[in-house]
């Protein structure tokens, strides 16, 4: 919960920066703009404001940015004698790369308290806010059941005749009522209009027929549609005034726009009368209607401007149409180009948030072993409770698993009966590979040594995409997400896991607290060892990232089992040249000797 306020809170600063640049831009091209197309601006802006709230890490957005820059798919490939994976993805663009750091260096550096606090805060006041569209829902609902249907011959033929002009033929009821002072349309599915009493007895038919095309106007333009947004964007975004002050811009804007319209169905003479009429409310009352409503009426500001358009009102031409309708387009497209970026700031982290209270933690300087690689290395001794870390930012950032998660993927496979500890074996679909070790028959143990791919794709393909993202949430692997691409989740980015986690979830793994098949544990266990003696037990997995041809990053994960005591470990290293999951083997085999293991 915490974690989501500090991301919202977040979002809420470039959509705060975003309706200001959208006000800015509405301004410089106001003559360029008509009133309905100054008002449908707020539509790309609503589908911005609910991006904090949607599922949309499933979109790997920050693809988009590698597509700019390369067309080709890295293909898989396979190391060294060490039969080590190398598990290919593409390359991540320095653009996408920038933006990501940016979006998890500032959600780092809140504590969480503070988003707890926010969280509760904020909860209180779209409370408060429910009370208040409860409380005017109820009056509203009072008002339905006194109204009386419109009985006025006159007016009721007035009505239909207006219902023609703007060529409506759904049914649209009307009914009068004491207890409203300005005539409003209510309703999502079955609109009505209720008009004030006073209104039929003071008012010449004139300013009623105004009256009547205003509010019809607003059932044409779908304006019921837009209320919903604006009514929960109120509620959701209540603490930003600058949200708050678009809304109001937009409520003019809709009026202006809805009178636009109007005044197309009228003779040039009339303007004035219908301007008039607006006045007349102005005097009447000056506030805004039921928040599940639209009217004619509106605050005296509003007022003001919509008096303004009026006067200065003039038939839209064609070619005036055509260039305002490119300019919507081109602001909207603008607009919507700032989705990848809050989709950035309202994803789950791509940083670990590691809570060091009560864990004993050593910061350890390896950068003599590391040398020009950059990365981290994470050593959990199990006994002793303790943690040996060499550079926490690579040690909780989360990156890209590559073939580590082969060690899952074999276990989920077990797990849902596609393979058994005593019945691995899948044949080979005689499609010819680059590596010799592939073109056969493979078992479990088999396609682990050798890393191949086919193998784990087919086990994959046998569980499915949905199952292994609820495994995936089963265990908490990282980020929990995996994408649509079930044949490459495990390096296109969607699936990213962090060092830290890697141990932790190792040590879940190899102490059986994972929620599977003891037998199926040790059956994955026994794929994974690369060694055993009568005293002691090594287990590990490697992978490997080429980017742009390069190896550029690597992975060993795994563990040692002495029979009394059991270290758990994660490496991770990078750079520009060649860094590779068997560099960072003998790097991990380095640092446990230093350290005596």
């Amino acid at each position: 919960m915490e974690q989501f306020i500090i991301r919202f809170l977040v979002c809420n600063i470039f959509l705060s920066a975003i309706a200001g640049l959208l006000l800015l831009l509405k301004h410089l091209f106001r003559n360029h703009l008509t009133s309905r197309m100054q008002y449908g601006l707020c539509h790309p802006f609503f589908l911005l404001l609910t991006i904090p709230f949607l599922p949309i890490h499933k979109i790997q957005f920050s693809q988009l940015f590698v597509l700019l820059n390369t067309f080709r798919h890295t293909s898989i490939a396979q190391t060294d004698v060490l039969n080590i994976e190398k598990t290919l993805r593409i390359p991540m663009s320095d653009t996408a790369d920038r933006i990501q750091e940016f979006g998890f260096s500032i959600t780092q550096s809140i504590p969480s308290y503070i988003g707890i606090a926010f969280g509760i805060l904020w909860l209180a006041g779209i409370l408060a806010m429910a009370v208040f569209f409860a409380k005017s829902a109820l009056h509203l609902y009072y008002i339905r059941k006194s109204a009386l249907p419109l009985q006025n011959p006159a007016i009721r033929a007035l009505y239909q005749q207006c219902m023609t002009e703007q060529k409506i033929t759904k049914r649209i009821p009307v009914y009068s009522t004491a207890f409203l002072k300005s005539p409003i349309i209510t309703g999502f599915f079955k609109p009505c209009i209720y008009l004030p009493i006073h209104l039929i007895s003071d008012n010449v038919t004139a300013e009623i027929r105004y009256i009547l095309l205003h509010e019809l106007q607003h059932y044409k333009s779908k304006d019921a549609f837009v209320n919903v947004f604006m009514n929960l964007t109120g509620v959701l975004y209540w603490f930003n005034p600058v949200i708050w002050y678009l809304l109001k811009e937009i409520r003019t804007d809709r009026e202006v726009a809805c009178d636009c319209a109007v005044l197309k169905y009228l003779d040039e003479n009339a303007y004035i009368d219908y301007g008039n009429t607006l006045i007349y409310f102005a005097e009447k009352i000056s506030q805004i209607p039921f928040p599940f409503t639209t009217g004619i009426n509106a605050t005296m500001e509003q007022m003001k401007r919509r008096i303004i358009h009026i006067a200065n009102y003039h038939p839209i031409s064609l070619k005036r149409t055509l260039k305002s309708t490119v300019v919507y387009l081109l602001i909207s497209a603008f607009l919507l180009g700032f989705v990848p970026f809050l989709t950035i700031q309202a994803t789950n982290s791509n940083r670990f948030d590691f809570h060091e209270g009560g864990k004993t933690i050593s910061y350890a300087d390896f950068q003599e072993l590391f040398g020009e690689n950059q990365g981290s290395f994470v050593l959990y001794h199990n006994s002793e409770d303790s943690w040996i870390i060499y550079d926490k930012k690579y040690a909780t950032t989360r990156l890209v698993p590559a073939s580590t998660i082969k060690i899952y993927s074999a276990l989920f496979a077990l797990e849902d009966g596609i393979i058994t500890p005593e019945q691995s074996k899948i044949s080979w679909n005689k499609q010819t590979h680059r590596y010799p070790a592939w073109n056969s028959d493979q078992t479990l143990i088999s396609a682990m040594k050798e890393s191949v791919t086919w193998y784990f794709q087919t086990l994959d393909q046998g569980i499915g995409l949905e199952k292994i993202q609820k495994y995936i949430q089963k265990i908490g692997y990282g980020n929990q997400s995996i994408g649509q691409d079930i044949s490459y989740y495990w390096g296109d980015g969607s699936l990213r896991i962090s060092p830290i986690e890697q141990v932790e979830l190792l040590q879940k793994f190899h102490s059986r607290q994972l929620p599977f098949s003891t037998q199926n544990i040790e059956a994955v266990e026994h794929a994974i060892c690369l060694s055993a003696t009568d005293n002691e037990a090594i287990y590990g997995k490697t992978g490997t990232i080429e980017i742009e041809g390069k190896n550029a990053c690597g992975w060993f994960i795994g563990f040692i089992d002495n029979g009394a005591d059991s270290y758990y470990f994660a490496t991770y290293i990078e750079n520009n040249t060649n860094a590779t999951g068997s560099y960072a083997m003998e790097l991990t085999f380095s640092i446990l000797e230093k350290l005596g293991l």
